[in-house]
């Protein structure tokens, strides 16, 4: 691109720039006097957006004879935005040509100047600027290496393509002073100039290795000087013990902490108590060692808190940027903070977290930590099965220590960090002890202000601190120690929901761990659809950050081995190749049934499902047989079903006989265990299918428990179920008139696309799902399969 040449019967606006030189092809920022800006205004609402920028030499900011104060050999500049600053103007402008100044003056305040171009003697061939253009490129590479993110200097500079830019990009960034920046500018020898800048390039290298070098060294030598002072100091110590000067320097420094400290009367008590055992038990007694272990505990545990106010909306701040999802636990939590802020941080509840694995639950308590601005601390309980693991051991015991709250609230050093008492539904019970009995001291709001550590022997208050449980399910969870604590359910994420936390933590995450940056790999919106999809199937996203992790490490080869253009785009036809198969097959509706095949919904602990429940009748006695490893629950289920059938259908249906017939049903995926209450209705709606020989269409489905007198009743784990029908393709969804209302959790989509139908009875089951109508039970009376309806007798 052909730069523009000034006019040479043209007296421009002169810009003076003090500690700053500018170069040719660069773009720059200038900041300007009110004067000077108002003069670029006007010009440019005339037409000409030109001035021409000239450095002021050193010790010259306000001279008295400009010539003598301005180089004569600076810029042509094109002015492209003028816009108002604190202390003037700033202006935005684009360096086009070296000019010299012929003439200068000034007028109403201002310098005009009188230029002629000043070209460049082009005596470099092709060839050689490639070279030069790659030898400086490769100079600030080795330059940048020295510094910690770097790339986002580098990469502007690997994209130039002449030397002359990357000068006018680098060289502000350059420790040089005004003097030679000028030299270069005025240097119109192609040749000379690419030299003395790749020289500059080079000299700054050197001196940048050299101060690494000379630091390093000198590090070197006062960690050998301190090793040694050490060292000197334990062999006097040591010379002393043998020479049998036994000091009382170590008992006189613990008296000292302990009159420093902070501890409680009670507590400072039974320091000095300790101590004074110490001292007249001398160095050598068998018990020292251990003592001096118990005081280090006193005086390392806090014993003070330091108040902090409760900054809710930053809290809900970082719930909102760390969390995808989970409104409601976010809402709650933020609920508990805010009783906290005015109760003054005596929260007087513990929080318990439950839900699948890879749900969040741990880091939401990060967040937590992180939104409060306290301490975090983090012990798991998978698997402790001994009470010492949370009361600690008695100190009469050789290598006794202190319990696992009391070590969390040392490592935490703070009285009123968020500490996390992960997997306590993991608890175990031995011989040793129950240790959740011994946790409901410690999770009691009423009793953990006094909390008794075997090996502390002294009360110590945790009421300062906000605990927060994790479980994957309440089962295994004691009743009392259950009570001491706040239940909020995550129930898991949407699909949605799972693609969004993919996006904006999982994927970045990933790219972090295996060295990766967006430029190395990108993947695309319909393979992370595809991913969540086809290749897991859980509640949380812990398997979906391993299939990211498999992308990565699949991508990181190919870079390694150079075999593949940046960046690597993965596309959903990508997947088969490097993560293999699908692995998820889920249930879609069939696209038609026969009579005794109804679709249901079904919970998991990895989200809803649907399934089929198939039903067939042959010859027989009236033997009813169950397949497909159901539970007690689910057989009751099916033999209140068809009871319900038999006194609702017999008087009313046809070429039907009870007690010559015998029912099979049948729940697909027969090595998957299945029980619960919620396939009533679907159990009693495929044996009335079946009964009646109509056909339930298969785009509904249906959940919901029946009673022996015809009443649906509610059911869980509604909107897992919802979003598994969604999902599979149903278009209608059956179910207790009583879970109405936990349609509100449902995402607002998902709602749309479904159409709901509330039942109360089986009247109404059968007339939505089969289109009978019933008039109500009947009793039987003299015949073997004779009934009459009620309302009759």
């Amino acid at each position: 691109m052909h730069s523009p040449e000034p006019d040479t019967s043209k007296e421009y606006i002169v810009i003076p720039l003090f500690e700053t030189v500018v170069y040719p092809e660069t773009r720059t920022k200038l900041q300007v006097e009110t004067a000077i800006g108002e003069a670029l205004i006007a010009a440019k609402s005339d037409g000409s957006a030109s001035a021409v920028g000239l450095t002021a030499k050193s010790g010259a900011e306000t001279p008295e004879d400009p010539a003598d104060a301005l180089y004569s050999t600076g810029n042509l500049l094109m002015i492209a935005h003028v816009q108002p600053a604190d202390d003037g103007y700033l202006v935005f402008a684009h360096a086009t040509s070296r000019v010299k100044a012929v003439t200068l003056s000034e007028r109403d305040g201002l310098l005009y100047a009188a230029c002629e171009p000043l070209p460049d003697i082009p005596d470099l061939d092709e060839d050689a600027r490639a070279k030069t253009l790659a030898d400086v490129k490769a100079a600030v590479h080795e330059i940048s290496g020295n510094f910690q993110g770097s790339e986002q200097f580098t990469r502007p500079v690997d994209r130039m393509e002449s030397v002359d830019q990357i000068m006018g990009f680098v060289m502000p960034f350059m420790p040089v002073d005004v003097e030679q920046k000028q030299a270069l500018l005025e240097t119109v020898s192609v040749r000379e100039r690419h030299a003395a800048f790749l020289d500059l390039l080079v000299n700054m290298n050197e001196n940048i290795n050299l101060r690494i070098e000379v630091a390093r060294k000198a590090s070197e030598k006062v960690g050998k000087a301190n090793r040694e002072a050490m060292l000197r100091e334990q062999l006097r110590v040591i010379q002393e013990e043998l020479n049998g000067c036994e000091g009382s320097s170590g008992e006189e420094n613990y008296r000292e902490r302990i009159e420093r400290s902070t501890m409680p009367e009670e507590v400072r008590k039974k320091a000095l108590a300790e101590l004074k055992k110490l001292e007249s038990g001398g160095s050598q007694h068998h018990e020292s060692q251990g003592i001096r272990n118990y005081l280090d505990l006193l005086l390392d545990l806090p014993w003070t808190v330091e108040k902090r106010s409760i900054d809710i909306e930053e809290a809900r701040r970082v719930l909102e940027s760390n969390h995808n999802g989970l409104e409601k636990v976010k809402e709650r939590i933020v609920q508990h903070l805010a009783v906290m802020k005015l109760k003054e941080e005596k929260q007087g509840s513990i929080l318990l977290l439950t839900g699948p694995p890879g749900t969040g639950k741990t880091s939401l308590g990060r967040s937590v930590a992180d939104a409060l601005g306290r301490e975090y601390v983090r012990i798991s309980l998978g698997g402790v099965k001994d009470e010492a693991e949370i009361r600690g051991h008695r100190r009469t015991y050789v290598g006794s220590l202190p319990g696992r709250i009391i070590q969390g609230m040392k490592r935490a050093g703070a009285k009123n960090p968020v500490f996390i008492l992960d997997e306590v539904d993991k608890l175990a019970v031995s011989y040793s002890g129950d240790p959740a009995s011994a946790l409901l001291e410690v999770l009691d709001p009423e009793q953990n202000s006094t909390f008794s550590d075997h090996y502390l022997e002294v009360p110590y208050d945790l009421s300062d601190v906000l605990f927060i449980a994790t479980a994957n399910s309440l089962a295994t969870i004691p009743a009392p120690l259950l009570d001491r604590m706040e239940l909020i359910e995550i129930s898991g994420y949407t699909k949605n929901e799972k693609f969004a936390i993919a996006k904006d933590h999982l994927l970045p995450e990933t790219l972090e761990e295996h060295g990766l940056t967006a430029a190395h790999l990108r993947v695309e919106d319909e393979a992370v659809s595809a991913i969540i999809d086809r290749y897991t199937r859980e509640a949380g996203v812990r398997a979906l950050k391993k299939q990211l992790a498999r992308i990565a490490r699949y991508v990181s080869a190919k870079v390694v081995s150079g075999t593949v253009d940046l960046p690597v785009v993965v596309t959903a036809e990508m997947l088969p190749e490097i993560l293999g198969r699908e692995t998820v097959r889920p249930d879609m509706a069939r696209k038609e049934n026969q009579p005794g095949v109804v679709t249901g919904l079904a919970w998991t602990p990895v989200g809803g499902d649907i399934l089929f429940i198939e039903g067939t009748f042959m010859p027989g006695k009236g033997k009813l047989t169950l397949t497909g490893q159901l539970g007690d629950v689910m057989k009751e289920s099916a033999q209140i079903s068809l009871s319900l059938i038999r006194s609702r259908l017999a008087a009313t249906t046809t070429g039907f006989d009870f007690f010559a017939s015998d029912v099979h049903i049948h729940v697909p995926a027969g090595a998957t265990p299945k029980d619960g209450p919620s396939a009533g209705v679907t159990l009693f709606t495929a044996l009335a299918s079946l009964v009646t020989g109509r056909t339930v269409d298969p785009t509904v489905a249906m959940t919901g428990e029946v009673t022996l007198s015809g009443a649906v009743l509610p059911v869980g784990g509604i909107k897992e179920k919802v979003l598994a029908a969604h999902r599979a393709g149903i278009r209608t969804v059956i179910l207790p008139r009583e879970n109405e209302r936990d349609l509100e959790d449902v995402p607002e989509d998902v709602r749309r696309d479904l159409a709901f139908v509330t039942v109360e009875t089986i009247e109404d089951v059968l007339r939505e799902a089969l289109g009978v109508e019933l008039h109500g039970p009947v009793l039987p009376y003299a015949g073997k399969n004779r009934c009459v309806p009620m309302h009759d007798l």
